[in-house]
């Protein structure tokens, strides 16, 4: 099967409720009914992120794998990077059901998830077991538990038990459905946690670098410590954004007052705006990664041009089953040669050279 003919089943899936049609998803990635996509991506997608050559840059956010169970069928569809996660110390059942909505009025998903998730310890055996190599880079996202968390110990420990297996780790501080969670976005209760990932990192074998998945919701004079507090204690990138908890008026979707965290369409015009000034506040020293409302590749492209080195998807791949990976990448590939860049990488911050 191709992904185009799996894509065709995708109004059977939205016949069920959001959630259990996630999972008839997830386990048919297992069984390899969404089939791969072996058609070799052009060369001017080729893009460069944490030192590594990547096909392309477009990329799947965490989220949809949690428990890393589809991860080689999920890089068979054709994404340059894939994270999975998040991962939390121990098992989490989540919050009650329901708890993932459809907004197709909007393109929009609302969830309130909870980061349930069969623990560090499955997770990290799991990422263990892939084939290697893999055709993209792996990322591992990780978090703390709702209930008897410390941070300042988690993270490191979390950080030390996908070290071996990942490309790059993402810490998650910012999901809007763990209560806190985003307090720690706060400058001197990031400077602790990172310190701690940097004091336990200097002492491993594998040091895979450091990503931090920030919120969009951020007042303004957040992003600058944020930014700095990053640099300082060496992370490598900051993954832009997280799901909002912000409703625009405009919305029109019977579920848009649910509580949550919302994806998609809406998304994506102040995720990029998040992503171009923290572009700017970088000033190269810190690398980029655009998720938010990205389901064309003109929206994926404009990530590029306001400074990611990588877009990540989640919501329009809900919509639009997994054929919309290859449309995204001949999108991508075709605005890049009309602008006449010769790779992805070359685009990268280009609306504020």
């Amino acid at each position: 099967m191709t992904p185009r003919l799996a894509s065709a089943a995708m109004p059977l899936l939205r016949a069920l409720d959001a959630e259990t049609a996630h999972r008839a998803a997830l386990c048919a990635l297992r069984a390899g009914l969404a089939g791969a996509d072996r058609r070799p991506d052009p060369p001017v997608l080729a893009a460069r992120l944490f030192g590594r050559a990547l096909s392309n840059p477009v990329g799947l956010a965490a989220g949809f794998d949690k428990d890393a169970l589809a991860l080689v069928p999920l890089f068979r569809l054709g994404f340059g990077l894939v994270e999975a996660g998040t991962a939390t110390p121990r098992p989490q059942a989540g919050n009650p059901r329901p708890r993932l909505f459809r907004l197709p009025e909007d393109r929009a998903v609302i969830n309130r998830m909870g980061m349930n998730n069969r623990g560090i310890a499955a997770f990290a055996a799991r990422l263990s077991a892939l084939p290697r190599p893999l055709p993209g880079l792996l990322g591992a996202n990780v978090g703390i538990n709702k209930d008897g968390a410390d941070p300042e110990r988690d993270y490191p420990d979390l950080y030390e038990a996908v070290a071996p297996h990942a490309d790059y780790v993402a810490l998650n501080l910012s999901s809007p459905n763990t209560p806190g969670l985003r307090d720690l976005q706060a400058e001197a209760r990031m400077a602790a946690i990172l310190s701690a990932v940097a004091e336990r990192r200097a002492r491993l074998p594998r040091r895979p670098p450091v990503a931090v998945k920030i919120a969009p919701d951020l007042a303004p004079e957040a992003l600058a410590p944020i930014v700095e507090t990053c640099i300082a204690h060496g992370v490598a990138a900051l993954i832009v954004s997280n799901s909002t908890i912000a409703r625009d008026p405009s919305l029109r979707s019977a579920a848009r007052g649910e509580p949550g965290g919302l994806s998609g369409r809406p998304l994506f015009a102040p995720s990029t705006d998040l992503l171009r000034r923290a572009h700017a506040l970088a000033r190269g020293r810190l690398e980029l990664i655009g998720c938010g409302g990205v389901e064309d590749g003109a929206t994926a492209y404009a990530k590029l041009r306001a400074g990611a080195s990588a877009v990540q998807l989640y919501s329009a791949l809900a919509y639009e089953g997994p054929a919309l990976l290859r449309r995204i990448k001949d999108e991508l590939a075709a605005l890049l040669a009309r602008d006449g860049f010769a790779t992805a990488a070359d685009a990268v911050g280009a609306d504020l050279r």
